[in-house]
Formats: C-alpha cells, sequence, structure tokens
C-alpha cells in the first residue's frame, strides 16, 4: 500500500529505505518517482504551453508594427526564447549532478541568495497570471460559439451580447476536476490532446485568412503598421506598439514551465539534450504557425485586425466552422491551464507537507474505487486548496475580463527575468565565464536589451488597460 501511495504522489521525499535498496523499476535513483517522460511528450508540453491563445491576438500585433518590424520582432523572440532555453536546459543538473526539480530549485542551485525569492516571485506571478488570462480567453471562445449561431440566425448587425460570467463558472468547474490529477507526470495524455486542439484551431484561422485573401477584398496595410492621423493618434500609436511587443513576448511564454517539463523526462538518453531537441521542435513549429497566422491574418484584415481573429469576428462564416475551432480553443486552454497550474500545486503542497509532516489532512491519500478506472487516490488538502485556487482564479477573470492588455502585461512582466536573465546569468555561473570577456559583454547585451523591450512593452499594456477600466461595460462580450 506504501508503494502504491508513493507512485501516485509527488510529493513524497526519498525513505531510507529506497536509499538502500537504489533505483528500481518504480523509482529513479533519487528516490522519487520513475519518470517516463520522451521527447514526445515534452515537445507536447511545449507546444500546448506556447501555441496558446496568443497566436490569436498576432495579426492585431502584427497590424500595430506593419510588415517589416512585426515579423522582425516575432523572429527576435523566437530565437531569443530558444536560445536562452537551452541554457535553462543545460542548468538542470547542479554541477555534482543533482537534479532540480523546480526552476526555483535551479536558481537556488546555481545563482542562490535573494535572487531565489526574486525568481519564486516572478514564475508563480507569471503562473498565476496565464491561468487567469486562460480564463478569460478560454471563456470569450465559448461565447464567441454562441454569438457565431446569433449572427448566422439574425444577421451580422444583430448585437448578441451575451455575457461571459457563466462560461467562466462552467470553465472553473471543468478545472476543479482536471485539478485533482496529482502531478505533471500523469498530464502527458491532456497535452497530446491540447497540442492537437492548438494545431486544429491555428490551421483554421490560418485556412479561413487565406480564403479571405483569395477572396480579393483588398484591405490597407502597411510597412509601419496602422497610419498615425487615419487609423490612431501618435499616441496610441507608441502605446499599441508598446503593447504588441508584449503580445509577442507572451506568445512565446514557456520558461517558467520549462524545469518542470524536463524533469519528467527519463533519463538515459540526458535530460538537456533531449529537451534542447524539444524546445526546437516546440519552438520552431510554433514559429512557422505564429508567421503564417499574423502575416496572412493582416494580411486579411489589414489595419483594422481584431484583438482576436477567430473570437473577434472578423470571419462569420461558415459558423460551424468558426464554432469548431473555438471550441478547440476552449479544449486546448482547459489543458494548457494545467500545465501552467500544476507548479503552483505542487509548490504549496511541497511546501505544506515539510512545514507540516505529521498532519494527516495534508499527508493522507484515501484510495477510492472508480469504475473503469481502478482505483484513484485523493488526498482532502489537495482537493481543498486546489478548488480555493480554481475559484479565486475565475473571480480575478470576471473582475478583469480584458483580453489583449492582460496578455502583455503578462508577457512583459514575466519575458524577461524568467526567458532571459536568470538563463543567461546561471550560464555564467555555471560555465564560469571570465567578466568583461566577449562572451559575457554579449550575453549582458542581450540581457539588458530584453529589458528595455519587457519594459516598454509592460508600459503599453498598464496604459491599454487603464483604458479598458474606464471604458468597459459588464456583461458585455470583449
Amino acid at each position: 500500500m506504501t508503494r502504491e501511495l508513493e507512485k501516485k504522489s509527488m510529493y513524497i521525499e526519498q525513505t531510507p529505505e529506497t536509499a538502500e535498496n537504489g533505483p528500481s523499476k518504480n523509482f529513479d535513483d533519487d528516490g522519487r518517482v520513475k519518470r517516463t517522460g520522451t521527447l514526445v511528450t515534452a515537445s507536447a508540453h511545449i507546444i500546448t504551453a506556447v501555441i496558446g491563445s496568443g497566436v490569436l491576438s498576432l495579426s492585431w500585433a502584427i497590424a500595430q508594427l506593419g510588415w517589416v518590424a512585426g515579423p522582425a520582432v516575432l523572429m527576435a523572440f523566437s530565437l531569443i526564447t530558444y536560445f536562452t532555453s537551452t541554457l535553462l536546459a543545460d542548468s538542470y543538473r547542479s554541477d555534482h549532478g543533482t537534479r532540480n526539480y523546480t526552476y526555483m530549485g535551479v536558481v537556488r542551485s546555481h545563482l542562490g541568495g535573494l535572487k531565489v525569492q526574486l525568481c519564486g516571485l516572478a514564475q508563480y506571478g507569471n503562473l498565476i497570471g496565464v491561468t487567469i488570462g486562460y480564463t478569460i480567453t478560454a471563456s470569450i471562445s465559448m461565447v464567441a460559439v454562441e454569438r457565431s449561431n446569433c449572427f448566422h440566425k439574425h444577421g451580422h448587425q444583430a448585437k448578441c451580447s451575451i455575457s461571459n460570467y457563466p462560461f467562466m463558472i462552467i470553465f472553473a468547474a471543468i478545472q476543479i476536476i482536471l485539478s485533482q490529477i496529482p502531478n505533471f507526470h500523469e498530464l502527458s495524455w491532456l497535452s497530446i490532446v491540447a497540442a492537437v486542439m492548438s494545431f486544429a484551431y491555428s490551421s483554421i484561422g490560418l485556412g479561413l485568412s487565406i480564403a479571405k485573401v483569395a477572396g480579393g477584398g483588398h484591405a490597407r496595410t502597411s510597412l509601419t503598421g496602422v497610419t498615425v492621423g487615419v487609423d490612431v493618434s501618435g499616441s496610441e500609436k507608441v502605446w499599441r506598439s508598446f503593447q504588441a511587443i508584449g503580445d509577442i513576448a507572451f506568445a512565446y511564454a514557456y520558461s517558467t514551465v520549462l524545469i518542470e517539463i524536463q524533469d519528467t523526462l527519463k533519463s538515459p538518453p540526458p535530460e538537456n539534450k533531449v529537451m534542447k531537441k524539444a524546445s526546437f521542435i516546440g519552438v520552431s513549429t510554433t514559429t512557422i504557425f505564429y508567421v503564417l497566422c499574423g502575416c496572412v491574418g493582416y494580411a486579411a484584415f489589414g489595419n483594422k485586425a481584431p484583438g482576436n481573429f477567430l473570437t473577434g469576428f472578423g470571419f462569420y462564416e461558415p459558423f460551424w466552422l468558426i464554432d469548431f475551432a473555438n471550441v478547440c480553443i476552449a479544449i486546448h486552454l482547459i489543458g494548457a491551464y494545467q500545465v501552467f497550474a500544476q507548479p503552483i500545486f505542487s509548490f504549496v503542497e511541497r511546501l505544506c507537507s515539510q512545514k507540516w509532516p505529521e498532519n494527516k489532512f495534508i499527508t493522507t491519500e484515501h484510495a477510492i474505487n472508480v469504475p473503469l478506472f481502478g482505483t484513484w487516490y485523493i488526498n482532502l488538502f489537495r482537493l481543498v486548496w486546489r478548488t480555493i485556487y480554481v475559484v479565486l482564479t475565475a473571480v480575478i477573470a470576471m473582475i478583469f475580463p480584458f483580453f489583449n492588455d492582460f496578455l502583455g502585461l503578462i508577457g512583459a512582466a514575466s519575458f524577461y527575468p524568467l526567458t532571459v536573465y536568470f538563463p543567461i546569468e546561471m550560464h555564467i555561473a555555471q560555465s564560469k565565464i571570465p567578466k568583461y570577456s566577449f562572451t559575457w559583454i554579449w550575453l549582458k547585451i542581450l540581457s539588458w536589451a530584453c529589458l528595455i523591450v519587457s519594459l516598454v512593452a509592460a508600459a503599453g499594456s498598464i496604459q491599454g488597460l487603464a483604458h479598458d477600466v474606464k471604458t468597459y461595460k459588464p456583461f458585455k462580450t470583449q
């Protein structure tokens, strides 16, 4: 019975008995549950995390930046994300070979000090923000299904105003159930389903954009994007450009869960080699989709591109295909929510089990026989805490149901510290790169340049959020 519980829980630490007997078919050399992840599952996790709601806003982002800066910014973020992800993958094991199970653990191993707390604040703040953002986006996609049917029935000029709130509650109810999946290691099936869904709706959006361009309706585009004095004022152009950069940064955000994904990989082969391949597959695949969706979407809609090109009703027909695409988005975000929430769940549960190891409410796993599924283990603390978390994210999403500005702010706030600063600093420390050497200087230049980009993107998103708060009308779909 004890061994069965250990299999089901990621929070059981190494026991003396396990350490003495060494690794078995069920346990790794450090006494933890045997990892089963592969290149395929890691790539699925990455694609689920990366191809998210960010792809839906890329045609809008390209419209703000234009044909020159838009694709250039996309490619720049792609290259930077892949490069720093390889540095982060190499940091997974400490200098003496010990595994680090979390992003904070990696920073503690290589940098230590106050930077560990700063990393935790950035990572878990970002993860919370993403789960809130996905609650908003999923509800918008669910509403879009009803609005699509309404437009089809009553005409494109019908108001069809539908509240997001009931759909946020539905999404939260689904997440309460899925949140009882004990740990990241058992999420592979959900990530694979979510990855398939992301390809489906991205392909539909791309296909509809191509059809719109081929249909002959010429949309006004330009090398520099929206035109000052025609589409926007000068100040709006600046703020929107900053916000667009934040949206693109968000579209590549997966460094927050990279270490947790890498910790699912079985070894041999070495985890860092497999993770680098998975990162290449994930980032290159998503970049192709991003460039196609962003550029073809801009060609289709021009400077009037909607903030979300599937739910903003740049397309009305065929309505059934729009419905299917939005259902795919909702299913994908159901899985993506779990990919980003699981590190938060494990962090809190690990802290509580370490602080109160004798508390039966926190540590006891109750075996329940579920027909057709076999034995399932329920932990009462896990049930209560995860339910509270999901409810809180849903409530916050109801208070701030703004899409583009929220994505931009999350992207801006997390991109620099988690995707750039910590990977570069840990690489410098791990490789013992001499101060003021050529490599040290160009790594620092890259780091500072990304900091400036993050700051301007954050400023644009904050300004956009402030504007949304002033003009927001409750019970109307965003």
